[in-house]
């Protein structure tokens, strides 16, 4: 993974051995976030979903989408920002995926993304946009060191393979009114016969 490390507000929240994990700030404009914000919102192919909790049925709080680069319905503000995110980041990024945060009472506990679902020693990148929102990163192995990071819009989160395997991320309810965001997500997923990706 080739980064641009020394940029100006560049925040580096685990090294290369248990990440990397690297923060961009302004990487896009405000103009230009907020106008990806609303073709996005309007005409991304939003789902809700539902998962077993406790054991009941509860709905996933935030919804989400998916793209495939080769998928021909891939819009145009997705070209535009994988665009970007190469400039910043050298990966075959094949799979976007999109969440869309309402208000203050959607979230994301706190995860790691699977790893049977990504190549290996491949990163993923988030661009957000619209509103901030927080997120909490935190070790998995004792010292569990929590950072908490606000995810601005317009800027890139750089999450290295490794740091799956080190590290939860989340982004937790909030109890104070927020607008709402969206987190694009860029991955390297394997080449399955039985799935387009």
């Amino acid at each position: 993974m080739q980064t641009l490390l020394f940029e100006p507000g560049v925040q580096r929240i685990a090294d290369d051995v248990t990440g990397p994990i690297t923060y961009l700030p302004e990487v896009i404009s405000p103009d230009l976030a907020a106008d990806w914000f609303a073709t996005l919102r309007e005409h991304g192919d939003w789902h809700a979903s539902t998962r077993m909790m406790y054991e009941r049925l509860v709905g996933v709080p935030r919804l989400h989408c998916h793209y495939a680069m080769a998928d021909p319905r891939l819009p145009q503000v997705l070209r535009a920002a994988l665009a970007i995110v190469r400039q910043h980041v050298n990966a075959p990024f094949n799979s976007i995926g999109l969440n869309f945060y309402r208000d203050e009472h959607d979230s994301v506990a706190p995860h790691n993304d699977k790893l049977h679902e990504l190549v290996p020693h491949q990163p993923i990148v988030l661009l957000s946009l619209g509103a901030t929102r927080t997120m909490v990163i935190q070790r998995k192995k004792p010292p569990r060191l929590k950072t908490v990071l606000e995810l601005e819009a317009g800027s890139l989160l750089l999450m290295g393979w490794n740091a799956q395997l080190n590290y939860d991320h989340g982004i937790p309810k909030l109890r104070w009114p927020v607008g709402p965001r969206i987190s694009v997500a860029f991955r390297v997923r394997p080449k399955k016969a039985d799935k387009s990706w």
